[in-house]
């Protein structure tokens, strides 16, 4: 089976390099292969909010403490709001010394993109924000996509099988067996990716041609060396210094996950295969199930230097430079602006344009300078903002004691592969004790 998944690897990057091919010779046909990306990412989401619920049910049921799951997201949105803020400043100093934006001329096509995107990028409510948590039904968490929404049915779930005791374990079973069953049908879904990055590929390439790279190379290429500093140097650092994980042995381990973002410029597509591939590293189920879908919502370090380094572009190149406390007044809008905008192509530009109609209503025309290379740099986004979930969560894993070190090293040096077939580790489930004392073990620190 590792066989068969690897030819599936390398037809994704092949479908790749020709949807880039397609896109380039034929920009036409490129852009009416949309709909096959679309699609992929369509059947990823499908199954995105069952699994949430899954693996988190069965983490919080399986644990007999509620203060531990207390810890383990009072500790994850702690690190979360100290991440951002580093990329925040990151994104700050870099484009205040490379001044991105300057010479380059907006035309009237550029003016009515960007007032098209600023209609998108509505202001932040906060109550609308936290009421928006809140789903019409519990069946309609796992339906309308929402992984907040999710997310809270899951822990409400969760906690009450905790309080029901050993009368919840023939529903935890029950919830292990879904939980299966949710995984085959995403492994199964994984056969589409090479379509779907063939069709995704070829139709932003086909939409954005190579003129508008030339232009603006510039803040594209800042911009992805800036990304690849943060996650090498900021989280490299950390993930050493906390867990004696070396990040590139994590990378590698995530390579896939990768591959498929990079295909489909949405960091969702890989947010399954995240949480089963953190459970597999070692990392507990609770851990994972709270820090990954949480990290999805308030955990956007690339969202953050992306609209930092936007913002100074747009103002250097309309000719309204902003104030270092306008810099700073206006990115943190954003940023709270952009929670819950990870996994959905084009948020971080809709959010850019919401932020400036907000507070600068005149450099809102000049989001057109960036429209065209906007799906470009939504890759950089969105895999930064995937290396640093997966760092979130083995950090946050150690710290909380819910963390295999000694598994991690078997993993990340091959001598447990993961099970493409099913995502899952079965071994420690055949029995037929209660769930709970399975999963309890993994909550207890070394």
């Amino acid at each position: 089976m590792r066989d068969r998944t690897r030819y599936l690897y390398l037809a994704v990057i092949a479908a790749v390099l020709l949807g880039i091919l397609v896109g380039f010779v034929w920009p036409d046909v490129g852009q009416a292969l949309k709909p096959l990306g679309t699609g992929f990412v369509a059947l990823i989401k499908m199954v995105i909010g069952p699994i949430i619920f899954c693996t988190i049910v069965l983490g919080i049921g399986s644990v007999r403490q509620a203060a531990q799951v207390g810890k383990v997201g009072g500790l994850a949105l702690g690190y979360f709001i100290v991440m951002s803020t580093v990329a925040l400043v990151i994104g700050l100093v870099v484009g205040n010394v490379i001044h991105p934006g300057e010479g380059l001329q907006l035309t009237d096509a550029a003016r009515e993109q960007a007032t098209a995107e600023a209609a998108k990028g509505v202001e932040s409510d906060t109550v609308d924000f936290l009421l928006g948590i809140i789903p019409e039904t519990v069946v309609s968490s796992l339906t309308e996509g929402s992984v907040l929404q999710a997310l809270f049915v899951a822990l409400l779930t969760g906690f009450a099988l905790q309080a029901m005791g050993a009368k919840g374990a023939p529903i935890l079973r029950g919830v292990e067996h879904l939980q299966r069953l949710v995984f085959r049908i995403l492994a199964m879904i994984m056969w589409a990716a090479p379509v779907g990055a063939f069709g995704a590929i070829a139709a932003v390439v086909g939409a954005t041609g190579i003129e508008a790279l030339k232009s603006l190379a510039i803040i594209m290429i800042a911009f992805y060396v800036t990304c690849v500093l943060f996650v090498g140097v900021v989280l490299g650092a950390i993930l050493w210094l906390v867990a004696r994980i070396n990040l590139w042995s994590l990378l590698r381990y995530l390579g896939r996950e990768f591959l498929l973002i990079l295909s489909t410029s949405s960091s969702e597509t890989a947010l399954p295969r995240l949480i089963a591939k953190m459970e597999h590293l070692g990392v507990s189920k609770t851990v994972a199930g709270i820090t990954v879908p949480t990290g999805y919502s308030f955990n956007l370090d690339g969202t953050a230097i992306y609209l930092t380094m936007a913002t100074l572009f747009i103002a250097t190149a309309t000719g309204s430079p902003l104030e270092f406390g306008e810099q700073v007044a206006l990115l943190l809008f954003m940023m709270i602006a952009s929670k819950g905008a990870a996994g959905v192509t084009g948020a971080g530009l809709a959010t850019l344009a919401g932020g400036l109609q907000a507070h600068r209503p005149e450099l809102v025309d000049g989001v057109g300078l960036i429209v065209g290379i906007d799906r470009f740099m939504s890759e950089a986004r969105a895999l930064t903002n995937f290396a640093g979930n997966a760092v979130a969560t083995v950090l946050v894993g150690t710290w909380t004691g819910g963390f295999d070190r000694e598994r991690a090293d078997q993993v990340l040096a091959g001598r447990a592969p993961f099970d493409e077939a099913t995502l899952l580790d079965d071994d420690a489930d055949t029995g037929d004790d209660d769930p709970r004392d399975d999963h309890a073990k993994q909550m207890t620190p070394a």
